[in-house]
């Protein structure tokens, strides 16, 4: 409640800037009024809602609870399983061949993202054929706004990964830079420090495209929103279970664990 009145304090204030009333400003308030208004508090929660498993999730993820490790969590460890082995390891094409994979493929997924958020930018600018998808589904006409508003919330999810993936893709290459500088002879003193640098590195940048690639998911199930706020509930659950299964209760979890058996 604090914050109310300040709120409303920079909506009037630029009315009478200048102690003169401008016209602009308060057309500008009242359209940012009526955005918001087209949301109903359906709405509203399902959004919260979707963000609040997007973030919590991550923390699950990134922080399982010890007797019940997550994929990624497995996984860390054995890259750092990894640079043990690169220090012993000649020639180390083998490793450089591997990094380059593991870059490729986060400039895969950041040219994906670029390419979906120009779609979901034009889709934005001709909303009539959406308008006549959610008539045909909801027998009810949307607002064009409305699904402006709702498209925005689809392209923030696809920022955000091509933004984790981006990062990913230059902490690979600070490891690349590490793992050059790891020296040929294992008995050198700097070989354990600066491998185990690298083996950090990598496992950081593994984690932001991760974070991509979830990114990515709810993404997906955010598009559900065009018809309403129950179906973006239902899509949030469904990415839930999908990225949990994938992390907690799937087959390459259970071959990490057990090697297969």
């Amino acid at each position: 409640m604090a914050t109310l009145p300040l709120i409303i304090g920079k909506l009037i204030l630029p009315i009478f800037a200048d102690g003169k009333f401008d016209l602009n400003a308060v057309v500008w308030g009242m359209t940012l009024t009526y955005h918001f208004a087209l949301l109903s508090i359906y709405d509203i929660s399902a959004a919260v809602f979707m963000i609040a498993a997007w973030f919590g999730l991550g923390l699950l993820i990134e922080n399982p609870p010890k007797s019940r490790p997550s994929v990624t969590v497995l996984m860390s460890q054995r890259r750092r399983d990894w640079m043990e082995v690169f220090v012993r390891r000649d020639p180390r094409i083998f490793d450089s061949q591997i990094l380059a994979s593991l870059r490729e493929g986060t400039s895969f997924f950041a040219s994906t993202c670029v390419f979906a958020i120009g779609g979901v930018l034009a889709l934005a600018k001709n909303t009539e054929p959406l308008e006549g998808v959610t008539f045909e589904v909801l027998a009810d006409m949307s607002p064009a706004l409305l699904i402006q508003l709702k498209l925005a919330f689809v392209a923030l999810f696809l920022t955000n990964a091509f933004l984790k993936f981006v990062w990913s893709n230059r902490v690979f290459g600070y490891c690349a830079v590490l793992m050059a500088a790891v020296p040929n002879d294992p008995n050198d003193p700097q070989c354990k420090p600066l491998s185990s640098q690298a083996a950090s590195l990598n496992i950081r940048a593994a984690m932001n495209f991760n974070r991509g690639l979830r990114s990515m998911y709810f993404a997906l199930g955010a598009l559900s929103w065009l018809f309403g706020p129950v179906p973006l509930v239902v899509a949030t659950g469904v990415v839930i279970w999908v990225v949990w299964s994938r992390e907690f209760a799937s087959m390459p979890r259970d071959i990490l664990l057990n090697g297969g058996k």
